[in-house]
């Protein structure tokens, strides 16, 4: 078995797109997610190492040390960060020349050949799906015998057939150890979830079609294959074990509640063991499967709204309707169930009335917290095939050299300038108002760690909005 490392590499400061979330830019307030894609490989792969740089605040000179202590070095690279991605895979590959260096990650997966094409110094693409595909080339397999691989024969690039995914979750290992053995769980922050917090997949892929999600469509596909009740249980009393100062678990599904009575049945589990947790979910969900989940240590959803608009929803092909979108929000405020809400500008179909809209609709069903983020149009989405044939796609990088967002979209009827605006102009209009202003008083005067943690916030939002008033400016 070769000695394997398991890199999310260096980059922008407080960039968190190799981790296992959606949102592939610098957040208004730094935060990071969990890498748990690579530490699911790396549970598979004996005496690996995972390293998450920008978590740790490593730089490309604290990692590059180490490359001769490998054989194997797999990073995780992402759509906006492609290049500098690259960079840090050709240092390694300088700095030990024997090392096999491979790419993996929903940005490869969908480009692989141009992807392997960008440097000679990357031995191959692993597309999809990943976990057993690494686990075969650290066993030393021969490139020829290994399903869903892009690499060269003979100075031509090959792509090798699409490796089936996996159905039998359960057969996946947990996560945990690897996250004790080589992650630091107080680097990891989400401004919306109690701090120290710690989150896992128990189950990949989405029913839904959204057209602008980027991992159903590239890695984890639009069936939702799960691991049982009784393993998520499992787990988590390990982890419980494992990380006494964990304060809440996050189930990192697209859609955790797609599947009610495995939601319910995985809920009792967890009441059992007296854990406060979240989770992914629609906005559809009922009110009796709401109130198991909130009976049994539910604390807080992250709920997908995008807009309030139903023509919009319709034209990203949500699945959702408002009327549903509306009573699911109103039996959340009844049972004390927190959302978070996130919402999207830009999306076919925009308009300035649109976006006053939707505005209007989120101060109306008023989640706790927002996100808003630009329509980013990454590769391997039905969004950004939309984008290309029907010319709305601009001409450059999907971040800023700070890592924030562009406006990657520009219609005839709305600039993609006035759509990067009416971000900043959403956010205001949200919190900058009396209603929300007095709930964030009163959550901060809660606790003195509330109260200083809602101010470090403030002055991180602050400085991002700053920041992109600056960058439009320059």
């Amino acid at each position: 078995m070769k000695k394997t490392l398991f890199l999310n590499p260096p980059s922008y400061e407080g960039f968190d797109g190799g981790a296992g979330s959606r949102y592939q830019a610098k957040r208004e307030v730094r935060s990071f997610w969990y890498p748990t894609w690579l530490a699911q490989v790396a549970a598979l792969v004996p005496d690996s190492k995972l390293v998450d740089a920008p978590a740790r605040g490593l730089l490309l000179d604290d990692i590059l040390p180490t490359a001769g202590d490998y054989e194997l070095a797999i990073l995780y690279v992402s759509a906006p960060t492609f290049l500098s991605d690259i960079a840090v895979a050709e240092a390694l590959k300088k700095a030990n020349p024997k090392l096999m260096v491979g790419l993996v990650g929903a940005h490869v997966a969908t480009l692989p050949e141009s992807s392997l094409a960008a440097s000679q110094m990357v031995d191959f693409i692993a597309r999809h799906e990943f976990d057993y595909t690494i686990v075969e080339i650290a066993e030393g397999k021969p490139f020829e015998e290994i399903d869903g691989i892009t690499w060269r024969k003979d100075g031509q690039i090959v792509n090798n057939k699409d490796r089936a995914q996996i159905h039998d979750m359960d057969a996946l290992p947990m996560v945990a150890p690897v996250y004790k053995r080589d992650l630091v769980v107080e680097d990891y922050f989400i401004g919306y979830l109690k701090y120290p917090y710690m989150s896992f997949y128990t189950g990949r892929g989405c029913r839904a079609q959204c057209s602008f999600c980027l991992w159903p469509q590239t890695i984890g596909g639009h069936t939702y294959r799960t691991r049982s009740p009784a393993k998520v249980i499992e787990e988590v009393a390990k982890m419980k074990e494992m990380f006494p100062q964990v304060q809440e678990f996050f189930f990192d599904d697209d859609t955790f509640t797609d599947n009610h009575e495995r939601a319910e049945e995985i809920a009792r589990g967890l009441g059992k063991l007296g854990i406060t947790w979240s989770c992914n979910a629609r906005p559809n969900v009922p009110y009796d499967t709401l109130k198991v989940l909130k009976e049994n240590g539910l604390r807080l959803l992250l709920v997908g709204y995008e807009s309030g608009v139903q023509e919009i929803l319709n034209n990203i092909r949500k699945g959702t309707k408002i009327e549903i979108i509306r009573r699911f929000t109103a039996d959340c405020h009844k049972l004390g169930i927190a959302i978070h809400g996130t919402f999207i500008v830009g999306l076919p179909g925009e308009t300035h009335e649109t976006i006053r809209q939707t505005i209007a609709f989120a101060k109306e069903i008023n989640p706790h917290t927002i996100q808003v983020s630009l329509a980013a149009p990454y590769p391997g989405t039905a969004l950004y095939k939309e984008a290309i044939e029907k010319g709305w796609l601009n001409e450059g990088e999907l971040v800023q050299n700070n890592g924030l967002q562009i406006a990657a979209l520009n219609y005839p009827h709305l600039s993609s300038e006035e759509i990067f605006d009416s971000l900043a102009e959403f956010y205001k209009a949200f919190y900058f108002r009396p209603r929300k202003i007095a709930e964030i008083t009163l959550e901060m005067l809660s606790s003195w760690e509330m109260m200083c943690r809602r101010l470090r916030e403030g002055v991180e939002f602050f400085t991002f909005l700053r920041t992109r008033n600056n960058a439009k400016a320059a």
